[in-house]
């Protein structure tokens, strides 16, 4: 059985930082770009940042660049998100996706929220 575990969110003032975890289980994510995206309420879902399963190539979203960094630990088999410089607008359940462009034989995680407020 294929899982997808993010971990890490939490509540945060503005200009804080919080790194988050994406773990599998059941696959090897060095098999797959992994990618992160997030949605905030009454909004669409949208892509944060991808990373290449050998983690040489990485994407942002222009909203993120610069504060957020991706990265992938394939021994651990984890990809994180460095987010730094936290916005409110940042506030959002933050989900990992195999691929960057997820399909329908790709796996999601179940979300952990992120909340910035002061």
């Amino acid at each position: 059985q294929v899982q997808l575990v993010e971990s890490g969110g939490g509540v945060v003032q503005p200009g804080g930082s919080l790194r988050l975890s994406c773990t599998a289980s059941g696959l090897s994510l060095d098999y797959t770009a992994t990618g992160w995206f997030r949605q905030a309420p009454g909004k669409e879902r949208e892509e944060v940042s991808c990373i290449s399963r050998t983690g040489g190539s990485t994407t942002y979203a222009d909203s993120v660049k610069g504060r957020f960094t991706i990265s992938r630990d394939n021994a651990k088999n984890t990809v994180y998100l460095q987010m730094n410089l936290l916005k409110p607008e940042d506030t959002a359940v933050y989900q990992c996706a195999t691929g960057c462009t997820p399909g329908l034989d790709d796996y999601w995680g179940q979300g952990t929220q992120v909340t910035v407020s002061s």
